[in-house]
């Protein structure tokens, strides 16, 4: 279990995440306004599944209605979808260090790209 309280940072603001709930192979970490949410879980079975995963929310004017204002969330996860057996966790984290570090490449370039819709 990681410790309490969980931080991220959005956009140059740091983020308190105390955990708020905890299961069978899971827990969630709620900020206290409870629009940023993070989520950590496995599950077992014929493959192995590892979730990081952030979801945010905010409220912002109604695309559709100027004069009103709606809330909106976005996720961001990360997912480690693994054979039960045949992956260290060393080799795990080695693929995990080689795709963030193409991900935010000084620029974040190849996040851009994606975000943008190009693949």
């Amino acid at each position: 279990m990681l410790t309490d309280p969980q931080s991220i940072k959005i956009g140059g603001t740091t983020i308190s995440l105390p955990r708020v709930a905890t299961g069978k192979n899971e827990s969630e970490y709620k900020s206290e306004d409870g629009l940023t949410e993070l989520l950590l879980s496995s599950q077992y079975g014929a493959r192995t599944r590892r979730v990081l995963r952030a979801n945010v929310e905010k409220v912002t004017a109604d695309p559709f209605i100027p004069t009103q204002n709606v809330k909106v969330g976005m996720s961001c996860y990360t997912v480690f979808d693994l054979p039960p057996a045949g992956y260290t966790a060393a080799e795990q984290l080695a693929v995990y260090a080689g795709l963030t570090e193409l991900a935010g490449a000084s620029t974040s370039a190849v996040i851009k790209a994606l975000l943008g819709g190009q693949s």
